[in-house]
């Protein structure tokens, strides 16, 4: 593992001044609807997805960002969230299930390799995906991973909402028909109002599975995750420890790691971290084959 400042990456230039492309589109995997949508075109190819309740909005100015350099990116609402469907069991909801739908994503794009990341729920998919198709990752963009430090925080964190989704739906409804009620149009107001539109009994079940199964790849088993990873992390989190972040980076063989100032500075004060993102993804797309180097002390 290094640890880097920000400012050592070198960005791509961008290609032009024109806006990205972005087209919403939709897919069928395992009978259920899967919502996505694609800002920029070409060859060079990144995933994002999203933390738990939340939606692929999250990531858009990031996406745009990335496609105004050049990449062609792509940002998935996983099961459960957004506009993707939502069923209400909770076998339906589970990491490697997660990450069977980015590969099926890739598929649908007929997409060979692509850089796959995430925030919190997303960063642990696209962990598992670097597990269950490795030949398919060309890098890993890893921000606010939950490991064995953030357990506790989140059962605490999100087990009253599991318990008002099951046995007070009213309170969910409730919450979800007033976001509603918000006017559209601002990015972060958006995003909350997306977070708080839930449906109590897919809620229920997307907490219940994701909580009561295989958080990330056990340590043994993301220790043998060769592809270059950008892990970001940060301090004052519970939910989000910094501790899961720094101990990732030095699990993986091929890993940096770059601190944030703080969990919103790549909502609120992009522009490092995202110079930082631009130039990891940059890389990953233009490595040579052989390899890897050595970061060892």
């Amino acid at each position: 593992m290094s640890t880097v400042p920000a400012t050592d990456f070198a960005s791509p230039p961008r290609r032009d001044d024109t806006p990205p492309l972005e087209l919403a589109g939709s897919f069928e995997h395992l009978g259920h609807r899967l919502a996505y949508t694609e800002y920029g075109y070409g060859d060079e190819v990144i995933v994002l997805t999203h933390g738990i309740m939340f939606t692929r909005r999250m990531h858009a100015p990031l996406a745009r960002e990335l496609a105004a350099a050049g990449y062609r990116v792509v940002t998935l609402d996983l099961l459960g969230h957004g506009d993707s469907d939502r069923p209400e069991q909770s076998w339906s909801y589970s990491m490697p299930a997660f990450a069977g739908q980015t590969l099926a994503l890739l598929d649908h794009l007929k997409v060979r390799r692509a850089v796959v990341g995430g925030t919190s729920l997303g960063a642990n998919v696209a962990l598992e995906v670097a597990v269950e198709a490795p030949e398919r990752v060309l890098g890993l963009l890893i921000e606010m991973p939950v490991l064995d430090n953030a357990l506790v925080a989140g059962l605490l964190t999100f087990g009253p909402l599991l318990f008002a989704a099951r046995f007070l739906p009213f309170t969910v409804r409730a919450v979800g028909a007033a976001a509603r009620r918000v006017p559209h149009g601002n990015q972060w107001i958006d995003v909350v109002t997306d977070t708080l539109d839930q449906r109590p009994a897919a809620m229920a079940a997307l907490l219940h599975g994701v909580f009561f199964g295989r958080i990330a790849p056990p340590k043994e088993i993301r220790g043998r995750i060769k592809a270059p990873t950008l892990v970001i992390g940060h301090e004052r989190d519970p939910v989000h420890p910094f501790g899961d972040a720094d101990t990732l980076a030095a699990d993986l063989p091929d890993a940096e790691f770059v601190q944030a100032r703080s969990p919103v500075e790549l909502r609120l004060q992009p522009s490092r971290l995202t110079e930082a993102i631009t130039g990891f993804v940059g890389r990953c797309h233009r490595r040579p084959a052989g390899p890897r180097p050595d970061r060892s002390p």
